[in-house]
């Protein structure tokens, strides 16, 4: 058999079973939906992950997909799905988020241990889980959908920036641990993306979410980012996006975005 290294994605796909599957956390909404659908499009076989199995079964009988609960921040759930997958070749880590606003002198400690469980250690225990499974398919993907806010700081964003610094690392350093292996480490760093829920569920009002998004003409969505992931997972095996930042022509950093009037 080929080198799996050495093969485009359609030629890997074309070998006798060899249909790959990607497996997609947070996929309820925003980023995680676009990508299950995007991937799914691209032929992967697609397995959609999320805690509101409502939402799941609606996307995955719309794009073909399998539908599993999980919770990552609960052992239980992530030792239960990982039992029921029989292979996977791509890992897309998207679960995540952002539940506060709060300076430094007023941090929420409740707030900061919930983000940092569901961006970091979350992250690190449904990735412990199927590295078995990503080594053994000969050319297996782990992607992290991290941040921009993973590479700088910013006022009244300690908890978020501090997680996403966290998954940077994380990311870096299974790289460096699996160097040689035929396992790729993606990191996909998209900047302001206006989804449903992100910013209303860290700000906690319409008005508010509303507001970051206000005067930007043409911020990322969902898909832009689906895109980029889609892009990254599909390039000749012995290719490696290590860190992709992707953000809407307006916003040139954190802090300097172009808003109309």
């Amino acid at each position: 058999m080929p080198d799996p290294a050495d093969l485009t994605r359609s030629e890997y796909r074309a070998l006798p079973g060899h249909r790959r599957t990607a497996v997609v956390t947070g996929a309820s909404s925003g980023i995680g939906a676009a990508t299950a659908r995007r991937l799914a499009a691209e032929g992967f076989d697609v397995v959609v992950a999320a805690r509101r199995v409502d939402r799941l079964e609606e996307l995955a009988t719309a794009i073909g997909a399998r539908a599993l609960p999980l919770d990552i921040t609960d052992q239980a759930s992530v030792d239960a799905f990982a039992t029921t997958l029989d292979r996977v070749d791509v890992l897309v880590n998207n679960a995540g988020g952002a539940f506060d606003g709060n300076p430094v002198a007023e941090a929420d400690l409740d707030s900061w241990a919930r983000t940092y469980d569901v961006n970091v250690v979350g992250t690190v225990r449904l990735t412990k889980a199927l590295l078995p499974a990503l080594r053994a398919s000969g050319a297996g993907d782990v992607l992290f959908v991290s941040s921009t806010a993973g590479l700088v700081t910013y006022e009244n964003g300690s908890s978020y920036t501090a997680a996403k610094h966290g998954v940077h690392a994380l990311a870096g350093a299974l790289r460096l641990e699996l160097v040689g292996e035929p396992v790729r480490v993606v990191e996909i760093a998209p900047g302001m993306v206006h989804t449903e829920e992100f910013s209303l569920n860290r700000l906690g009002s319409q008005e508010r979410a509303d507001a970051v998004y206000q005067g930007v003409r043409e911020p990322l969505v969902a898909e832009d980012v689906a895109d980029c992931i889609a892009w990254a997972v599909t390039r000749p095996h012995h290719v490696n996006i290590d860190l992709m930042v992707v953000r809407p022509r307006a916003q040139a950093a954190q802090h300097k975005v172009a808003r109309d009037g």
